[in-house]
């Protein structure tokens, strides 16, 4: 019998509430059903605004549902509860669950204790996506059979049974889940850490130390990446039990990866230097994008061979909503960076190209300032189209900025989307760039940054 196996066995009498039915616990919820499994559905959703087929189906499977304002209550009558991720740990409701002894847990943290094969796990706060996206296409084009997942990609634990030592599975990590992590992967890549978040940890010390337990549970035998240039993540090295590489586009480090003088993407095994591949080779436009796959370098090397990476760099056409070019009309083309929800991220933007920026922003307050990107808008915009509630909060950032000159850029105030397209469209003379990249979250106007993402692409199409 598997360890997987022993663990559904063991939980086979006991009541588990699921909170939120989204990509994480659908196919979790009809696994645990299939099982025989006591499951109750515990959703803020009413009945009326709930998935009517999805409701039908898994009540017909006999799941029982608490929806509504109250949702929360059924979990006191519970065994175990599956969090979503997007649930804070350290909520009121939960808190107090935990304390009654009810095990508080989610489908990434189980599927840690339960995961036969190699974990590559991927943190940051910015670059994750797309490094975790580089990571598994580079060990799928080794020959490995890959599962991706996480924040990302489908949910592992519905498939673990399926999954054999030989595998590797690569997760995207955010500090929503990390926070109530207590197993850490045996390849631990940390891109970055600047402020995120803030809105719901309240703190930057509490952001960190989640982003830490990626890599806090680690033993001697696992190996960590961290960046050698953001000074936070370096900073941790200190935490570090295994093999500890660093990926640098700055300097050349002893152990791992870097860009050297000539460009080229090179990997440092103790001192000892093999160039890679030139940064002109890589596919998907952007510097950061040559630290996304600096990073991956170093997370693979030796499971992956330099060929492997050269191959994968010069075909791989990179991630939805990440710099994704949409279309060119009259000379303009229109990117969609919906992702872009930290001032960070516009950064990385800004930079990807040479020409000056028409850029819709504005969204939902995660609580972070806008003045690291004040000044690098004054340089690279001509436009800046703001929508949303902290419109007002993106402008005095950037009236305020030294470098501001009035009507440079000019500064568009919308209501929504169909708006700021037409605006961009309208402002926009051939050569120019437009990007949808919003420094902020989505929830004001969309569910999550994909759905802001298809909107844009579905509105510059019709132009």
């Amino acid at each position: 019998m598997t360890k997987a196996q022993r663990f559904f066995t063991s939980i086979k009498d006991k009541k588990t509430a699921f909170i939120g039915v989204g990509v994480s616990h659908t196919e979790l919820i009809k696994l645990f059903l299939s099982k025989g499994i006591s499951v109750v559905i515990c959703d803020k959703k009413d009945e009326d605004h709930f998935d009517p087929d999805l409701y039908e189906e898994l009540s017909a499977r006999g799941a029982e549902f608490s929806l509504g304002e109250n949702y929360l209550d059924a979990i006191f009558s519970c065994d175990i509860v599956f969090r979503t991720p997007g649930m804070y740990y350290n909520d009121e409701t939960l808190t107090r669950a935990r304390k009654a002894g009810i095990v508080i847990t989610s489908e990434m943290e189980v599927f840690f204790e339960l995961c036969p094969c190699r974990i590559y796990g991927v943190t940051g706060s910015d670059g994750k996506t797309t490094t975790t996206t580089i990571i598994s296409e580079l060990l799928k084009a080794e020959g490995r059979r890959v599962h991706i997942g996480g924040n990302i990609g489908k949910a592992l634990l519905p498939i673990v049974e399926t999954i054999s030592e030989s595998d590797a599975a690569v997760v995207e990590l955010s500090s929503f889940q990390l926070i109530s992590m207590r197993s850490s992967p045996d390849v631990a890549v940390i891109t970055n850490i600047t402020p995120n978040h803030l809105n719901v940890h309240g703190t930057m010390e509490e952001y960190i130390d989640a982003k830490c337990n990626i890599l806090r549970h680690q033993n001697a035998f696992s190996r960590t990446v961290l960046s050698w240039d953001n000074e936070t993540a370096r900073n941790l090295s200190g935490l570090v039990r295994g093999d500890l590489a660093y990926f640098s586009r700055r300097e050349k480090v002893e152990n791992g990866s870097f860009l050297n003088e000539n460009g080229i993407l090179c990997y440092s095994d103790r001192g000892k230097v093999t160039e890679i591949l030139d940064m002109k080779d890589i596919r998907i436009p952007g510097m950061h994008n040559v630290e996304n796959y600096l990073t991956a370098i170093a997370a693979v090397w030796g499971a992956v061979k330099a060929e492997t990476v050269r191959k994968v760099a010069k075909e791989f056409n990179g991630v939805e909503h990440r710099i994704e070019f949409v279309r060119e009309l009259d000379g303009v083309r229109y990117y969609n960076n919906s992702i872009a929800s930290s001032p960070t991220r516009v950064l990385a933007c800004l930079a990807s190209f040479d020409q000056k920026q028409i850029l819709i922003q504005g969204g939902s307050d995660k609580g972070i300032s806008f003045e690291p990107m004040a000044d690098e808008i004054c340089r690279k915009c001509k436009a800046l189209i703001l929508m949303g509630e902290t419109a007002q909060k993106i402008q005095d950032a950037v009236t305020s900025s030294p470098l501001y000159k009035k009507g440079e850029p000019k500064i568009v105030r919308v209501n929504n989307m169909q708006e700021a397209v037409n605006a961009a469209h309208d402002y926009a003379e051939s050569g120019d760039i437009v990007s949808l990249s919003p420094a902020c979250a989505s929830f004001d106007m969309y569910r999550m940054f994909e759905e802001r993402g298809n909107h844009f692409k579905q509105l510059v199409n019709e132009l």
